[in-house]
């Protein structure tokens, strides 16, 4: 398990400082102040990237699932889809135990007299707010993909030369850390549209980041199956290979 966080150690170590600015910016400016701080800062431009990128978290999960599933080891598909589905379980039951207000409600009841910055074309919600599923989507997908990668790029550094083995470092650093910035951006895309407060979108990258450890913990056991690594697309080249020759 060492070595699992010494490879993820970036990823980790950037949700982690996420973590913390979040929690410290939460405890020590008020709620509504807090959001407002965080979405003002709209433009045209922004306003179509983020209400776009905002979707990539409802639809691209299952396209990475279901290709993992096909054309990778099973087992990392199984990662990936159990890490998905437990981590959306997850937050709809939390949702609904707390059932908070979303933005759009919490400014009408506390501060009515805000207006706030909406993007024009977005369906805005009013319930169920915390914590964000789109984060935890986008986090738990990215730290699957992050898990992945450093894997690869680890047992590449142990069966070649040094030259190989600093690019490999140097593909795992670069990876952890756009994949990083892509899930952060996801996450901020919710606050940016007024969809939910930094205390939710906390909530959702330690969701999606701590569901994801606790299905590598227990998958990873797996691993030298033969389940674990039989690839369904590949196994049927490989047949059909041996049946041509």
């Amino acid at each position: 398990m060492r070595s699992f966080f010494r490879n993820n150690s970036v990823f980790l170590s950037l949700s982690l400082i996420l973590i913390i600015v979040l929690g410290l910016a939460i405890a020590f400016i008020p709620k509504g102040e807090l959001h407002l701080l965080l979405c003002n800062s709209h433009t045209p431009a922004r306003d179509i990237f983020y209400r776009y990128y905002t979707g990539v978290a409802e639809w691209f999960p299952y396209v990475v699932c279901v290709a993992l599933l096909l054309f990778s080891r099973i087992g990392d598909g199984v990662f990936a889809t159990s890490a998905m589905a437990l981590s959306a379980l997850s937050t709809q039951v939390l949702k609904h135990i707390f059932n908070a207000l979303r933005p759009v409600t919490w400014f009408e009841q506390f501060m009515p007299e805000v207006e706030l910055p909406l993007v024009e074309g977005v369906k805005m919600n009013y319930w169920l707010s915390f914590p964000s599923g789109h984060t935890t989507s986008f986090f738990a997908l990215a730290f699957v993909m992050c898990v992945l990668l450093t894997s690869r790029t680890s047992k590449t550094s142990i069966t070649s030369r040094t030259s190989l083995t600093r690019n490999s470092r140097i593909v795992s650093i670069t990876g952890q850390v756009l994949l990083f910035s892509l899930a952060a951006l996801g996450g901020y895309s919710r606050i940016y549209l007024s969809q939910h407060f930094a205390m939710d979108v906390f909530g959702g990258i330690i969701i999606g980041i701590g569901i994801t450890f606790l299905c590598y913990a227990v998958l990873s056991r797996f691993e030298a199956k033969k389940w674990y690594n039989y690839r369904i697309l590949g196994e049927k080249s490989s047949k059909k290979q041996k049946n041509e020759g």
